[in-house]
């Protein structure tokens, strides 16, 4: 058993987080769990529109899903430069949209840091473009989607783990882990696995479970929206904060903040629909 424990604490040290690369150029697993999360979401969405009963065709999800793609591309970069690392691109703000460091030549290094709340706005935001562009009813297709959005994401926080970033607060369980981009070198708890299962699969469960009891049009959206705020602001108690962050808000790092606002996002979606549908 000891040697058991010893091997799954010491695990991440023997995961590449590169798939393969070529000189400076690095393609990561994180990249391809990205690739691997928008095709699940994309056939569990199908999946629903053969089997329920939703107007859509899989040809306008291919058109929507660029972009939603593209919504959380730019809002999750642009959410991680405005809520975790302002001062910082402010004062470097290409580093936002290029993927280079200029300080010693030019080295590509990709784009470091995506904020999940960024991404989420870029997502709403790009969505509410592309159904009034095409005259789609935004709830709708929100409520198609939203099931089918956690189990997607429990691909980005294995990539999250693959990476051996975002780790757990130091811990003396024994499924901590320790990761080689920490430091310390103290056993942490292997967050990114809890955000994966909880965040992910138990969220998705849940959606799922009751996508067929829906009692008006952006309720499921309204249920993800807080049951993910609320998932994800209790992980946090176990998640390192941002290093150049730290706590922002008495013992509450900026996640949960964002998570509050979340909740409170999630809950008005509800109310304002139920009373809508009366």
């Amino acid at each position: 058993m000891e040697s058991f424990i010893a091997t799954w604490q010491n695990l991440p040290a023997h995961i590449s987080p590169n798939l393969f690369s070529i000189g400076s150029f690095q393609l990561r697993y994180y990249s391809l769990m990205y690739i691997v999360a928008f095709a699940v979401i994309y056939m569990v969405v199908c999946y629903r529109i053969h089997r329920e009963n939703y107007e859509f065709t899989a040809e306008t999800v291919q058109d929507y899903m660029v972009f939603a793609i593209l919504g959380v591309i730019i809002g999750g970069r642009l959410g991680y430069a405005l809520f975790y690392n302002f001062g910082y691109y402010l004062q470097h703000p290409l580093e936002i949209i290029l993927p280079f460091d200029f300080s010693d030549g030019l080295k590509f290094v990709g784009l470091s840091g995506m904020s999940y709340h960024g991404g989420a706005l870029g997502v709403i935001a790009a969505s509410t473009y592309f159904c009034i562009k095409r005259k789609i009813n935004f709830w709708r297709l929100a409520d198609l989607f939203a099931p089918a959005i956690p189990l997607g994401y429990t691909f980005g926080r294995i990539g999250n783990f693959i990476n051996g970033e975002l780790f757990g607060r130091i811990t003396t369980v024994p499924w901590g882990m320790y990761f080689p981009l920490d430091t310390t070198q103290k056993l942490r708890h292997p967050s990114q696995l809890y955000e994966a299962f909880f965040e992910g699969i138990v969220l998705f469960i849940l959606l799922w479970t009751i996508k067929g009891k829906k009692r008006f049009a952006g309720f499921l959206l309204g249920i993800y929206i807080c049951g993910y705020g609320l998932v994800r602001f209790i992980i946090e108690f176990f998640r390192e904060p941002d290093y150049q962050l730290g706590f922002v808000l008495a013992s509450l790092s900026m996640g949960q903040v964002l998570c509050l606002l979340m909740i409170a996002g999630g809950i008005a979606v509800l109310l304002w629909r139920k009373n809508a549908s009366a």
